[in-house]
């Protein structure tokens, strides 16, 4: 038999782990594409192929499932990349393709958790005037204008790559890829008096020791709320993603 063709929409780490758990289990059996947006210079590339850039929304997808003749679509995409989820099952569904999206696990709420939750980056950012000084932010570098219009307040920024100049009128970056260790996490507060910290629910494991160091120093956390899953199938473990693919093979 021809191999199967899958496409992972990915730019995350489970992403690309599935990848690998899926060239494990099936070899050959499977032509594997792996699909990036584009906005990381220095990829770590999975197994499998690559393609690198948008797809021109829902309908541009359906037509490259179409022309690609793609068999089944995983969505593991970040968490945060609603209108991208939004366009794989509409894609999808278009395309008569079926798709998994593959939900990150949530962080579970500790009692000692300060977390404040709000619902988009400005609130995040109008959430700060009540909070500190020194600020740790953990947001995206598209996400930071908001946070140079709450006067006097520093802030660290941590990032993957640190494109400057940035729109924040005190500051230091720090580049940076997880998964991060709590001693790591712990330093970083602790070297630069962080008192406040902002942070997207994105759930998983390799950044949740920047929650745990907070928790430890007693800090409140801005917590941006995740969008809600797309309808449809989901599964929250790589092995879960592999088994409904195989299930489909």
């Amino acid at each position: 038999m021809p191999a199967r063709r899958l496409l992972i929409l990915g730019g995350t780490a489970e992403a690309s782990a599935l990848a690998g758990a899926l060239i494990d289990r099936h070899g050959e059996a499977i032509d594997l594409v792996s699909s990036f947006a584009g906005r990381v210079e220095r990829l770590k590339p999975p197994p499998g192929r690559i393609r690198i850039g948008g797809f021109g929304g829902s309908e541009g997808l359906a037509a490259y499932l179409r022309a690609e003749r793609i068999d089944l679509l995983v969505d593991a995409t970040h968490p945060f990349a609603a209108q991208m989820s939004r366009n794989a099952r509409e894609g999808a569904a278009l395309a008569g393709v079926p798709r998994l999206q593959f939900w990150r696990r949530p962080w579970p709420r500790h009692p000692l958790d300060r977390w404040i939750e709000v619902d988009g980056i400005e609130a995040a950012a109008q959430a700060l005037i009540h909070l500190g000084k020194r600020v740790w932010l953990t947001v995206g570098a598209s996400e930071l204008a908001p946070f140079a219009a709450i006067p006097d307040r520093w802030y660290l920024v941590r990032l993957i790559e640190a494109k400057t100049p940035m729109p924040l009128p005190d500051y230091t970056v720090i580049e940076a890829r997880g998964p991060f260790q709590i001693e790591n996490e712990r330093t970083l507060i602790r070297h630069h008096r962080i008192d406040t910290m902002v942070s997207k629910a994105s759930g998983g494991g390799a950044t949740y020791a920047k929650i745990e160091a907070a928790r430890e120093a007693d800090l409140p956390v801005v917590m941006i709320r995740r969008p809600l899953p797309e309808p449809g199938d989901r599964a929250e473990e790589v092995s879960a993603v592999v088994d409904w693919v195989s299930a489909r093979l």
